[in-house]
């Protein structure tokens, strides 16, 4: 059975606005995006307070379960790349070519799990150094793309970075 579920890794201190919108926009485009952070039924707090609920743990899912993995920025990510589950799923995405899409500070996963060498992408600007240290290929843009890897750099470029996943989602099937 096709499955249109985005796996979305989070927890507390994500930017709220790079959750709830990319979100919203993959539900209008008929996809369902699932939070999965490191207990289902947890309640985490965005850094301006909005509370979001966490649908499966980290410990509960399969990459294969998914359409694609968002990465979502704010303290989040730096919290997410200590732990080793979240680490090892991204890197599953990347090695088996699946989609990713990360804003902002999400990329910071990507220079921890080892798998950004190489790759065309963006960051917030405090993050764009560290990629290019860990070998990625930095562009000071809106969004980049790198074949299933679509980076943004900060909430100011949401609607754009929003357009181009959705868009990118349409050119593949669902698995």
């Amino acid at each position: 059975m096709a499955t249109k579920k985005i796996a979305v890794i989070v927890t507390d201190g994500v930017e709220d606005v790079e959750l709830t919108q990319p979100r919203q926009a993959l539900v209008e485009a008929g996809y369902q995006p699932i939070l999965i952070g490191t207990e289902a039924g947890q309640i985490i707090h965005g850094k301006k307070g909005t509370e979001f609920n966490i649908d499966q743990s980290i410990a509960d899912v399969n990459m294969s379960d998914f359409q694609a993995l968002f990465i979502p920025g704010g303290y989040s990510p730096d919290h997410l790349r200590a732990d080793q589950r979240f680490v090892d799923f991204t890197s599953e995405f990347m090695e088996k070519r699946r989609p990713i899409f990360a804003i902002c500070h999400g990329p910071q996963l990507f220079i921890t799990a080892g798998i950004a060498h190489g790759k065309k992408m963006t960051a917030y600007k405090t993050v764009q150094k560290d990629l290019e240290y860990a070998g990625a290929k930095v562009s000071d843009q809106a969004v980049v793309e790198d074949g299933p890897l679509i980076t943004s750099r900060n909430p100011g470029d949401i609607s754009e970075f929003n357009e181009a996943i959705v868009k990118y989602l349409k050119t593949i099937p669902a698995t």
